[in-house]
């Protein structure tokens, strides 16, 4: 079984941006710290920067750890649970169990999924994720869509907007199911207040800066540990050869 094991793991070992990632001990941040103590966890999953594999490895690890780290809030009261807003943007590159889970169990244990994504389509491969997403989201937000999409999504809007409603939405406004305290409002058109970009980017980058330093280590410091984890093994197992 080892060589069958060790084999799947081999494309991230010699990759050179996952391995510093995958090969430490210990993690820079306890996710569970990060939900409780209502920190801000930004992951940028670029593909063209890290590839395709590694963008989605490194989603799926992450999804599961926030899942597992909110269903871990199972040892506080109700009350006592702070709600944390998980935000993933083109979340079709990230569909795993993780987010059925999420969708049916978590939001007892105050994890809030916010996802977005461009059209149905890219959810067929998973029917069954696809399913728990429209039996469990309660608010929606939908933008100007193909004719398929509007199809599909006329039912869950209707009787207030039809087919030709849907495609024919004006820019920069959408159209939007809400909850409300448990109950679906009626739906309704809404253009959204545009977010003002702030000209001086000096307090982001110092933030940047201040997270890097703290969280941050070294890749030199990182890539020895993995080298001098890895002699030692090698000498053990000479050892017992010998």
């Amino acid at each position: 079984m080892v060589p069958y094991i060790t084999s799947k793991l081999t494309p991230f070992i010699y990759n050179d941006f996952m391995r510093p990632i995958i090969g430490q001990q210990k993690s820079a941040f306890d996710v569970r710290d990060v939900m409780d103590n209502q920190k801000i966890l930004l992951l940028k999953l670029s593909k063209g920067k890290i590839g395709d594999l590694n963008a989605y490895l490194i989603g799926m690890v992450l999804v599961g750890k926030i899942l597992m780290a909110a269903l871990a809030r199972g040892d506080q009261a109700k009350e006592e649970r702070k709600d944390f807003y998980l935000y993933i943007d083109e979340f079709q590159n990230f569909l795993t169990e993780s987010i059925s889970a999420i969708l049916s169990e978590a939001r007892k244990y105050g994890l809030d999924l916010i996802i977005a994504h461009q059209f149905i389509g890219q959810l067929e491969e998973t029917p069954e994720i696809r399913d728990a997403i429209f039996g469990n989201v309660g608010t929606m937000c939908v933008n100007r869509v193909g004719v398929e999409d509007a199809e599909f999504l006329a039912k869950e809007f209707a009787p207030v907007f039809t087919e030709y409603d849907l495609v024919n939405v004006e820019r920069f406004t959408f159209n939007m199911k809400l909850l409300i305290d448990n109950q679906v409002s009626r739906p309704f058109n809404m253009s959204p207040i545009m977010a003002r970009r702030p000209d001086d980017k000096k307090l982001a980058n110092m933030i940047r800066d201040l997270s890097r330093y703290k969280y941050g280590r070294q890749r030199a410091l990182v890539d020895a540990e993995i080298k001098d984890r890895g002699e030692s093994t090698l000498a053990g197992i000479e050892g017992d050869k010998i």
